[in-house]
């Protein structure tokens, strides 16, 4: 029974109080944060339910504001985050009922030092309960946002594992399989625990390679440099994904062990047309030599980007010039 403003206020000091509160652990002086969201119970509001919704929304824009700040909800901008959370269910409700589905896309190498070695990226697509083929720009940022993505990186990573496994009984060649990993499958040290537990076979280990993003890699540096070094011990290799995106690339090289540096496709996808943008390929190209790091430009859809990628001298191109997308079972014959 206050107005807007007055919940507002009231929000703020709890906020306020949160935040001038300072304890100690061991040396150091720590303080909490709070998001805070508020909504407006109206005549027209249906149900606690709905009210609680919204104050989830809001305090979610808080966090995307800023953090440690008072949202009021808007309706308006609620429709995209109500669609986002209706996803978490459905995720989940897709692993259980195994309707997630692997598509791999090759690799192909085009220097001599890339070798013959069969190398691809799996992809994860879901199927919605009506059949539909969700594509992963639907569902992949309401995974990472409601840290459901662990759930999801687990199932590609044991499919993964259960192909190389397969191939290993039957004594066929085992190609490198790039398996994508979410900043929240980094920092979850359940899902080390669960990789390095189902690596029973080096050989199997040898043939998987991990794709961190530069920007997950660079949020939590210590944690996935840990993780890199515990699963390359076992023989896997690490790739830093959408590499040259960060004001601070070529900084964390020495930190980071990969073997692969994939370069910012937006650079890769005008190197034709755009001098900057070429400039930054030839200088990826010649710290990953230097460095002894494999490149691998991705998307690359017409033989004139292949071409000056070529002649750069870029280890590796991916993109639907070359190969698109296929279901896994296409690829590895029935290996899904």
């Amino acid at each position: 029974r206050c107005t807007l403003e007055q919940a507002e206020r009231v929000a703020d000091s709890i906020r306020q109080a949160i935040y001038g509160y300072r304890f100690l652990w061991g040396a150091n002086s720590l303080s909490v944060g709070a998001s805070i969201g508020v909504v407006r119970i109206a005549r027209d509001t249906t149900s606690a339910a709905s009210v609680l919704s919204a104050a989830d929304i809001a305090c979610y824009a808080a966090k995307d504001g800023g953090r440690n700040r008072v949202q009021v909800y808007e309706r308006d901008h609620g429709t995209n985050r109500h669609r986002e959370m209706q996803w978490v269910g459905r995720i989940a409700r897709a692993v259980e009922d195994g309707r997630l589905e692997l598509f791999a896309q090759r690799i192909v190498g085009v220097s001599r030092a890339a070798g013959d070695l069969p190398f691809y990226e799996l992809m994860v697509r879901l199927r919605d309960e009506d059949g539909t083929r969700v594509p992963p720009v639907e569902f992949i940022p309401a995974a990472e946002r409601y840290n459901v993505m662990v759930m999801v990186d687990r199932w590609v990573v044991n499919r993964a594992i259960e192909l190389l496994e397969r191939r290993v009984r039957t004594a066929a060649r085992l190609p490198l399989l790039a398996v994508n990993l979410s900043g929240t499958s980094i920092n979850d040290e359940d899902f080390l625990e669960f990789v390095l537990a189902r690596l029973v076979d080096e050989r199997v280990a040898r043939a998987l390679c991990f794709e961190i993003t530069e920007t997950a890699a660079v949020a939590s540096l210590s944690k996935a440099t840990y993780v890199m070094r515990e699963l390359k011990a076992r023989g896997c290799r690490f790739a830093l994904d959408d590499f040259g995106s960060g004001v601070s690339s070529f900084v964390y090289l020495k930190t980071l062990p990969v073997d692969f540096l994939k370069i910012d496709g937006h650079f890769a996808a005008n190197v034709a047309t755009d001098i900057i943008d070429r400039s930054m390929v030839e200088a990826i190209a010649k710290i990953g030599a230097a460095m002894q790091v494999a490149t691998i430009a991705e998307k690359v859809e017409n033989a004139e980007v292949l071409a000056v990628l070529k002649q750069i001298g870029v280890d590796y191109i991916q993109g639907f010039h070359l190969a698109e997308p296929c279901a896994i079972e296409d690829v590895f014959g029935g290996a899904n």
